[in-house]
């Protein structure tokens, strides 16, 4: 598997497994299976309620806890440092480990500045091998990485080849964080199965769409995340190290990008912050 160097110097698998949206009682199997066809990464959270079963698959796999690089997040309701401190011990419990290789702060919202130093000391502690923060705009990033001495090493957000985020990348990059990419098929939308760019480009390399724009996106320096509860699928988007993309194939492929969130609106849009209010109950 190809990595890429964090900030800190840790090596992280460049692709790897997501089970956003995988119900906790699929969690188990699904896993399983990832690490089967040769995921060597798997990315959870808190807010997907499904930790148990990442831990539980990487328990009774048989492969060694070191040779899989496990990512987790810290949900907002969560956040404030004694809240943040108590919730990291609490996934490691879940996830039936003494470290994680990388945990995130899910959201920009509440006291992520308490959270953050939770995670600083955790990652200090050695409890946490990397740390860093999801669905951050370039402002959000720049204001914690002023605030800390723990520079974040990720900062995963919504990145597929109808969002391909260049201002936000060019900030990541200046401040030496990197960028990973959820939601990487786009969930299907905008006709992401169907397009013609991606078929096109797929057909002269005897691979498909999918496959294509996720190479895209491991070209361009993304840490990439699909998720599939299918196993000959997750073997297909494993497939991705056998051939690469011309400078004109890549040229195409960034004209497709719309500019605009596909999967999510705008974190900066007050109507979803007053939904993510609501779940704070304010």
């Amino acid at each position: 598997m190809n990595t890429i160097k964090l900030n800190n110097g840790v090596q992280m698998p460049i692709l790897g497994y997501g089970v956003f949206q995988v119900s906790p009682e699929e969690c188990e199997r699904c896993v399983s299976d990832a690490l089967s066809v040769g995921y060597r990464m798997i990315d959870t959270a808190q807010a997907y309620h499904n930790e148990e079963g990442v831990g539980n698959a990487i328990r009774k796999s048989g492969i060694a806890r070191e040779d899989i690089f496990l990512v987790s997040k810290i949900w907002f309701t969560n956040y404030g440092y004694e809240a943040a401190k108590a919730s990291i011990d609490e996934s490691l419990r879940k996830l039936q480990t003494d470290y994680l290789d990388l945990m995130l702060l899910h959201q920009p919202y509440g006291d992520r500045y308490g959270a953050y130093r939770a995670l600083e000391e955790a990652y200090k502690a050695g409890k946490l091998r990397a740390i860093g923060v999801s669905n951050f705009y370039p402002d959000h990033l720049i204001d914690l990485c002023a605030h800390f001495e723990v520079t974040p090493a990720v900062n995963q957000v919504e990145l597929h080849v109808f969002h391909q985020q260049p201002q936000a990348r060019h900030y990541m990059q200046e401040l030496g964080v990197v960028p990973m990419a959820w939601g990487p098929l786009a969930e299907g939308k905008n006709g992401f199965f169907q397009n013609e760019t991606l078929i096109s480009i797929g057909q002269k390399h005897g691979k498909t769409g999918p496959q294509v724009a996720l190479r895209y996106l491991m070209e361009c320096g993304i840490i990439v995340i699909p998720k599939s509860s299918h196993k000959e699928r997750m073997a297909q988007n494993l497939d991705l190290f056998d051939f690469q993309l011309s400078e004109e194939e890549k040229a195409a492929i960034a004209k497709i990008d719309t500019g605009q969130p596909v999967i999510m609106p705008s974190h900066h849009d007050p109507e979803i912050t007053k939904w993510f209010m609501t779940l704070l109950g304010k």
